[in-house]
């Protein structure tokens, strides 16, 4: 590839092998190299690039960079208030970690103003890199059954037989009230989306991050410090903007929800062009339209982020002219934003026919995407730490817990006799 000859220094090269160990990477290219160049100094990536893949404390990092731990700590301190790490309190010690590009360290170099990085080019490559060529955003959103976001239902436009049906953590109102920090943020797809002149008026500042996350990210000023009330606050004035909440797909300690438009975000746009790939796992609720009612306004179609509604003729000998709403079911994420539009009420959400399986907290979910794209090694096998046994037993106890499939996928790439026999011990 081109980088070879135009990079120097190997240490971005380095950086790229580290940060597509993990199951969200980057495929590489000119222009991934070039955001790197901008995010990282030639040092930084060279460091970077031989952090683990699991969280490690300041000895750790001390130890592996073989530097004092005085200038280690200074130097993970930078990174964190850049952005590119989280700094993370467990058990009262202080742990690092390198977040995946999405959700991560691209979208934290976007979520506040900042003169120490060329935003503006930045954001051009940004664009290029995401918009343009579609290998990261297929990897990212299409490889897979488990994927890295979900859709939050409206829950102002839920009938009150649906409201009962409707779990705490399908809720964005209760992450917000049951998050132990809040931070918001800058919405790093307007943010990119302003610098080309192609953004929308939605609110900006309204890029939501919580717990653990958002204490680092606030504390390293790259998020705003709030408290539930004003969370709940912005929350409803994304909905009053008909922007759809697009959060990480958990149900314990969500770290994000973005408040989405339809034409700068990098979910929704790939919903719409990969719709039937599934790159966004939906709402357990689905729009039912009542075509007796419905006038064909079109203000339903105008609203859906990912066009999942439509305008077709609605067959009235009487009335030749006249159109009805059609909902392509299998693209639809069951926001919701379509009700906000309907002044007829000819659109109910009904529950769908089978409820949309959430993992349970984040290292279910990276172990599921690890193993659907063929990554458990890395994870298991970092070679970079001692692993922990309190890790791994996160990660044998999620995949205990699988289906058989996933289990014998598990055990593929595995290759052990230790998880082959703990296996078929629970059978």
């Amino acid at each position: 590839m081109a980088h070879h000859n135009t990079i120097k220094n190997h240490s971005y090269q380095r950086l790229a092998d580290r940060i597509n160990l993990f199951p969200q990477g980057a495929p590489q290219s000119d222009l991934l190299f070039e955001i790197l160049k901008i995010l990282f100094s030639e040092r930084e990536a060279g460091l970077v690039s031989l952090l683990p893949i699991k969280p490690f404390n300041l000895k750790r990092a001390s130890e592996i960079w073989k530097i004092k731990e005085a200038e280690a700590r200074q130097i993970l301190n930078d990174l964190a208030d850049k952005g590119i790490l989280l700094d993370l309190f467990e058990n009262n010690d202080m742990v690092y970690t390198l977040p995946p590009p999405m959700a991560g360290f691209f979208e934290f170099s976007l979520m506040r103003y900042r003169n120490d990085i060329d935003q503006k080019t930045l954001s051009e490559l940004y664009y290029q890199y995401l918009n343009v060529e579609d290998e990261f955003i297929l990897n990212l959103f299409t490889t897979g059954e488990t994927q890295m976001g979900r859709v939050f239902v409206n829950e102002d436009i839920l009938g009150n037989d649906n409201a009962l049906h409707v779990l705490d953590y399908e809720r964005a109102s209760e992450v917000i009230k049951s998050a132990s920090a809040i931070g918001i943020g800058i919405c790093y797809c307007r943010h990119k989306m302003e610098h080309l002149g192609k953004n929308c008026n939605a609110p900006m500042e309204i890029c939501m991050t919580f717990n653990s996350t958002a204490d680092s990210l606030t504390r390293h000023g790259i998020a705003r410090k709030v408290d539930a009330a004003e969370g709940v606050d912005l929350l409803q004035k994304a909905k009053d903007h008909n922007l759809v909440q697009f959060g990480e797909n958990v149900q314990n300690q969500v770290s994000f929800i973005c408040n989405c438009c339809g034409c700068c975000c990098e979910a929704m746009i790939a919903a719409r062009r990969f719709g039937f790939l599934n790159p966004v796992h939906t709402t357990a609720f689905i729009p039912e339209i009542d075509e007796d009612t419905c006038n064909g306004c079109g203000k339903c179609v105008a609203l859906c982020p990912v066009e999942a509604m439509t305008l077709v003729s609605s067959n009235d000998p009487e009335k030749p002219n006249r159109k009805k709403a059609k909902l392509n079911a299998d693209i639809c994420l069951g926001c919701g934003v379509c009700l906000n539009g309907c002044n007829s009420k000819s659109i109910e959400l009904r529950s769908r026919k089978e409820r949309v399986i959430t993992p349970v907290n984040s290292v279910h979910r990276v172990v599921e995407m690890a193993i659907e794209r063929g990554k458990l090694h890395n994870l298991v096998f970092d070679q970079q730490i001692m692993l922990s046994h309190r890790a791994m037993a996160a990660v044998l106890g999620v995949i205990l817990k699988l289906p058989p499939l996933k289990q014998a996928m598990a055990s593929n790439q595995f290759k052990s006799r230790y998880l082959a026999s703990l296996l078929s011990n629970q059978k």
